[in-house]
């Protein structure tokens, strides 16, 4: 009885390797107040254009949202620190067919329906929640990350925006779906600062001194100690502070060899799960290995296209805590490797929008306390990867300094 299971396994494993490898408006419960109509359900907003309301504590404010929306803006903007709890009715539906090509219809809670095999061929904002489950976002830009939303327990904003509101969908899935949610989103408490402050400008950091800067590496190198990707970002904070950041933002941490790679696939092809932790080649920094590999990625695109970086611990620390360096690259294809002429990734060679992608997804965690641009003695402007891919940069690193996530100092 146990043969069969050893050699469906690793088959299955394989498998999974290799499949990877190739009109609506918001209204206020308690007052008669109205916002603006939404724009049209099914259009991703690109920014937030329309005035919009400042929650109020104490208030609830309710909505539709139509099955046909990507994302909806509630024209409700949230302060840092605000609390909100969500309450969704309504039920949404999606025409499917059966296994004997007969027409159904699959209908759903704003849970949404409990991912199956086929899903794991689409690519949702939510890799690992529910398809269809209603789900949320602060904010448009690139570092905006959807979540998904639990009814039974409130919502903590850690950065302040606009509220929006959507269905885990494609737009494929999003042009043929019917029904609605009705949407109650009661602010427990408003948060603090002001709606239209720059949010964590970027301000010097004294402890990151230009000797500091002199003593860290320009680039990294591969295994025969060619120069490869340059360190573009610094991470001040402990190891826990660092890796909290990174989950926090929706990054990954990526498998270290291929058999991880082989069972960790398997087992999230089993469990219905995305699978976005293929491994990265090792590069050395402080002679050894990177400490950690993220990866922040569509499910399916993972091998082909992926935001990715390396992180070292360094010697140095800065008031009296470690000093992290990235080298942040994002995977935009495939290219010749001029070592070998093997197959190897092509970055995209403008790597300074990979450092403020970065920047991006990690500050609106809210774990980060203060950031900062610098430019380093010697500054690297213009170079080539040790694969051969040219790169250019404006030379500056990015500092964040994270929260102390052991001892809550911020």
């Amino acid at each position: 009885m146990n043969k069969p299971l050893r050699v469906f396994f690793p088959a299955a494993a394989i498998l999974s390797v290799m499949f990877f490898s190739q009109p609506t408006s918001a209204q206020n419960a308690s007052d008669t107040n109205t916002a603006t109509p939404a724009a049209s359900p099914i259009t991703t907003t690109a920014a937030v254009s329309a005035p919009g309301t400042a929650a109020t504590a104490g208030k609830s404010y309710e909505l539709d949202v139509p099955a046909t929306t990507m994302w909806l803006d509630t024209k409700i903007d949230l302060l840092a620190g605000a609390q909100i709890q969500f309450t969704a009715t309504g039920t949404a539906s999606y025409p499917s067919t059966d296994s004997k090509g007969q027409s159904k219809v699959q209908s759903f809670s704003s849970d949404g329906l409990p991912r199956g095999w086929r899903d794991l061929v689409h690519q949702y904002p939510v890799a690992n929640s529910g398809h269809g489950a209603l789900i949320g976002r602060i904010g448009t830009g690139d570092g905006a990350q959807p979540f998904a939303i639990d009814q039974s327990q409130k919502s903590a904003i850690p950065v302040p925006g606009r509220l929006f509101l959507g269905l885990n969908q494609g737009t494929r899935e999003a042009a043929t779906a019917q029904g609605s949610f009705h949407v109650t989103i009661a602010v427990l408490s408003a948060g603090s600062g002001e709606l239209n402050a720059s949010f964590l400008p970027d301000t010097p950091v004294s402890n990151v001194t230009t000797d500091l800067l002199g003593k860290i590496p320009r680039r990294v190198k591969d295994p025969s100690g060619n120069p490869g990707d340059m360190v573009n970002v610094l991470l001040i904070g402990a190891q826990d502070d660092v890796t909290a950041a990174f989950k926090a933002a929706g990054w990954v941490q990526v498998d270290r060899t291929v058999t991880d790679t082989i069972l960790t696939g398997a087992l999230a092809t089993f469990s219905k799960e995305a699978y976005l932790t293929m491994p990265m080649s090792i590069l050395y920094l402080f002679d050894r290995p990177q400490d950690y590999g993220f990866a922040h990625a569509e499910p399916v695109k993972v091998v082909e296209s992926r935001n990715h970086l390396r992180a070292w611990k360094s010697p140095y620390e800065a008031a009296g805590r470690p000093v992290w360096c990235v080298a942040a690259t994002h995977d935009i294809g495939f290219e010749r490797d001029q070592r070998n002429n093997g197959l190897t990734h092509k970055i995209d060679p403008a790597i300074d929008g990979e450092r403020e992608y970065v920047n991006d997804t990690l500050a609106s965690t809210g774990l980060v306390m203060q950031r900062s641009h610098v430019t380093p003695p010697d500054a690297l402007l213009t170079a080539k990867t040790a694969t051969g891919g040219e790169f250019h940069s404006d030379g500056r690193i990015l500092i964040l300094v994270l929260k102390d996530t052991a001892s809550g100092v911020n």
